[in-house]
């Protein structure tokens, strides 16, 4: 029977193979009657050749592709609509799941690389009052399928030349779409596994080209150090004090400004990877010239050398009292780190035209 994609229920998605480890999926096949090495058939099809459809698997009989596409490859996502901006070469994707709830995935190429932003949750629970997935409140986590599906997707996208520039490779994810990645740790690092693994029972994604931010979970944050898997940490700041950070981020209120940046820094210490601070810049609100300073201190504090500092332009939503900051504060911000001795790059902030902020589209189709 067909998955309902206008099912209100909320509840865990259906078992899919991308869930599974390769001894599961090998534990399954088999108690469906089929050979064990059909796992790795489908994984083969699944992560190499980035396809779930059954039609496609002309190397399995067909009662036997039908039996084990219908157990492990249920309908997780379906497009409900799909916008391009820059020439079609950005597209943002609105999924609706198996009950209903809605995510949000860009796919950014580039001439020499492409970038897939992917959702962890649906809606967030974080309640950053700047944010359009933080106004909708948090609907449920993602499993890792779900968010795996995501990139397959996209994957498959710039493999077929669906995207201009012709057929390429999805070289870099960063989960930074609806949700907070961390919060949704276990279903997060398994889809890093995945990404990590070499084909045929992974993507063969370089850890260094995958990036998982969080607005400060500092337990998570730690636990991440000790993964053993080298992916690029991303700190939302967006202020460095602690007044208006609680404000900015309200769970700034349970680990502070000085936490989270340990925090950080014990990733860098342990892993050998630079972090990245990301600070929305917001007219009138965190930009001030003496909050660059402040920033630039606490950083340099930690030591040297171990940090980044992305200043995003903010993308407002409709409605909202927040808005970016002017150019020429914008650069003195830039100047003021640098001058600091803190490496810093405005971030590319593609997509505008076409409600770039996860959540908008979200928001929109339940307005």
């Amino acid at each position: 029977m067909p998955l309902s994609f206008t099912a209100k229920r909320r509840g865990k998605p259906p078992r899919h193979f991308a869930d599974l480890t390769p001894e599961e999926v090998g534990e399954v096949v088999v108690a469906l009657g089929e050979k064990k090495f059909r796992a790795k058939q489908l994984a083969t099809h699944y992560y190499a050749h980035l396809t779930n459809d059954p039609s496609a698997m002309t190397d399995l009989p067909a009662a036997t592709r039908d039996v084990l596409t219908e157990n492990l490859f249920p309908r997780l996502l379906e497009a409900s609509r799909v916008l391009k901006a820059d020439g079609g070469t950005t597209v943002k994707t609105l999924w609706h799941l198996f009950d209903g709830a809605k995510v949000e995935s860009v796919l950014m190429r580039y001439p020499k690389r492409s970038t897939l932003c992917v959702s962890s949750q649906a809606g967030c629970g974080m309640a950053c009052p700047f944010c359009a997935t933080g106004q909708l409140g948090l609907t449920r986590n993602l499993s890792t399928a779900e968010i795996v599906e995501q990139v397959r997707s996209a994957s498959k996208s710039l493999a077929d030349g669906d995207v201009p520039g012709g057929p390429a490779r999805l070289n870099n994810l960063v989960f930074m779409g609806m949700g907070e990645p961390m919060a949704n740790y276990k279903a997060v690092m398994g889809t890093v596994r995945r990404l990590v693994a070499e084909p045929p029972v992974g993507f063969g994604m370089s850890a260094r080209n995958i990036t998982v931010s969080t607005v400060g979970l500092v337990p998570a944050m730690r636990k991440l150090a000790d993964e053993g898997i080298p992916v690029t940490l991303a700190l939302s700041l967006h202020a460095p004090d602690d007044e208006l950070r609680s404000e900015l981020v309200p769970i700034n209120t349970r680990w502070s400004v000085d936490e989270a940046l340990d925090a950080a820094r014990h990733y860098f210490e342990v892993t050998g990877r630079r972090v990245s601070i990301e600070y929305a810049l917001i007219k009138d609100m965190n930009d001030h010239g003496w909050r660059a300073d402040l920033l630039g201190e606490k950083l340099n504090a930690r030591g040297r050398g171990w940090v980044h500092v992305n200043p995003i332009p903010l993308n407002p939503t409709p409605g909202s009292i927040w808005t970016a900051s002017d150019r020429d504060v914008e650069d003195e911000f830039v100047a003021r780190l640098r001058a600091h001795g803190i490496p810093t790059t405005i971030r590319d902030t593609r997509g505008s035209d076409i409600d770039g902020a996860c959540g908008q589209l979200a928001a929109e189709e339940d307005e």
